[in-house]
């Protein structure tokens, strides 16, 4: 953290005096992001110990910059010490606009217009901004070859197949993992890959789309970015607004290339196939192994991409043995039950001690209600107390005999009553509810038990408790 507010203050010759971490990529990246603010600017820190990745974000950034595409601005790093700062481009992520703005399949006009503007600059990066690119920064690999796709791919077989224990057979797969590669690696593939461009990577500012998380860039196909945004599992945009982007994209793409859509479409929907096992492959990664199940929640939005690519596509090589791997994960108990609890909106409750922070949210949603416990009576100064917590009988005693308890307690239900009710009715899947006492061991614990308790008799809900310094005093 010092090493971030020694460049603030350096770039802006002022030192922060406002500090917010902040969650990036729902909790995968590994990365340490924090807005760091002062009376002249804001900017994002972030904090990173693998070296290549830095640099090769830093030098694309600088790159895009300068052929004027709408990325962040690098203002200073230190990459001895995995640092770098650049411009705080706001908190209106794509995804979160396209959640909030829809009703089931249909989505607001505001965020159809922007969807059609992401599509329209993704060509100026991968064919403007490409001719003079240095490839040479990429990390891990400098374009989106063989290996690559047996990593994506092997991926796939062994964090998702294996894991959610569907049957293939092993040859017949690795023949049909061999007859996809040979395919994919004939398209033309002299462009930049941005390999993770989707609705999560994507900033809104007045209107308008910025880009971040592109240092896994490198040389590839034009198809597989697009396919990438339009086959975004949990975004689950409707296939008549997939093809209508589809079709926006090859029109702006004409503007930069000449381009055959027939030729293009040959190879499109065999990249989407791809992108779709490389995603799976995370998921299973982060959800079966890492037991991150909050990763789980996107299969469903996956598993229907998937369902619909068999009913609707039809690709130009065959793939057996894949197919009927698809086959066995659409019947698959196990992911079915996957399918059905990702129909439950999912409330996290969290305790925390305002001393150590807030808590981070894990869904990428940004955060959701804060409530203060500091203003009630303190068991804590009782020392018969100070060896409990909330979720002992003479504290929970203590605590239920205060009227401020009981007032308290009744607005954050009508609060959080309201929010429920509303995130159902849009189909939202997470909400975020803490509650922040001095120490964190009684107060703050009652109150989320105590919600946690009323929320589970409600249907449609799965309720998750969490006591961060409980936590922290049982290690």
């Amino acid at each position: 953290m010092d090493v971030l507010k020694k460049l603030l203050e350096q770039h802006f010759h002022a030192a922060p005096v406002r500090i917010q971490p902040l969650q990036g990529e729902l909790g995968g990246s590994g990365r340490k992001i924090i807005r760091l603010a002062n009376e002249r600017a804001s900017a994002i820190g972030v904090l990173y110990g693998v070296r290549e990745e830095n640099v090769a974000f830093l030098a694309f950034s600088r790159h895009f910059h300068k052929h004027g595409l709408p990325v962040p601005e690098i203002y200073a790093e230190d990459l001895a010490n995995g640092a770098y700062l650049e411009e705080d481009l706001g908190d209106t992520v794509l995804f979160d606009f396209l959640s909030k703005n829809r009703t089931g399949a249909t989505i607001a006009p505001p965020v159809v217009e922007a969807y059609r503007k992401v599509v329209a600059v993704l060509p100026r990066f991968q064919v403007e901004a490409a001719r003079d690119l240095d490839y040479s920064v990429s990390y891990p690999c400098a374009s989106f070859d063989r290996q690559s796709i047996a990593w994506d791919l092997n991926y796939f077989k062994y964090y998702f197949l294996r894991l959610a224990a569907i049957p293939f057979n092993e040859q017949g797969l690795e023949n049909d993992f061999s007859r996809l590669a040979d395919f994919l690696l004939s398209a033309p593939r002299d462009y930049f890959l941005y390999r993770d461009f989707q609705s999560r990577n994507v900033l809104l500012r007045d209107g308008h789309p910025f880009f971040v998380d592109y240092q896994g860039g490198r040389k590839g196909a034009l198809q597989y970015d697009i396919a990438s945004l339009l086959f975004d599992a949990k975004a689950d945009l409707p296939p008549a607004l997939r093809q209508d982007l589809l079709e926006h994209y090859i029109r702006c793409l004409r503007k930069f290339l000449d381009v055959d859509r027939d030729a293009f479409l040959h190879f499109y929907y065999a990249y989407v196939y791809v992108r779709i096992l490389q995603a799976l492959g995370a998921y299973g990664f982060r959800g079966f192994y890492e037991r991150k199940t909050h990763f789980l929640q996107s299969v469903p939005y996956a598993l229907k991409n998937l369902r619909w690519l068999l009913h609707n596509t039809k690709l130009p090589i065959e793939l057996p043995t894949l197919m009927e791997a698809f086959q066995g994960m659409l019947a698959s108990e196990k992911l079915l039950g996957l399918a059905s609890e990702a129909q439950n909106l999912v409330v996290r409750v969290y305790s925390f001690s305002f001393h150590r922070g807030l808590p981070q949210d894990e869904t990428g949603n940004g955060g959701g209600f804060v409530f203060d416990g500091r203003s009630l009576p303190n068991p804590g100064r009782e020392e018969s107390f100070k060896t409990l917590t909330g979720k002992d009988a003479p504290v929970i005693d203590y605590l239920n005999q205060q009227e401020s308890v009981h007032q308290f307690l009744a607005g954050v239900l009508s609060l959080v009553d309201a929010a429920i009710n509303n995130y159902q009715q849009r189909g939202f899947k997470n909400l975020m509810v803490s509650f922040g006492c001095t120490g964190g061991q009684h107060r703050s614990v009652f109150l989320a038990e105590q919600l946690a308790k009323r929320l589970r008799i409600r249907n449609g809900l799965e309720v998750i408790v969490r006591h961060l310094e409980l936590e922290k005093m049982e290690k």
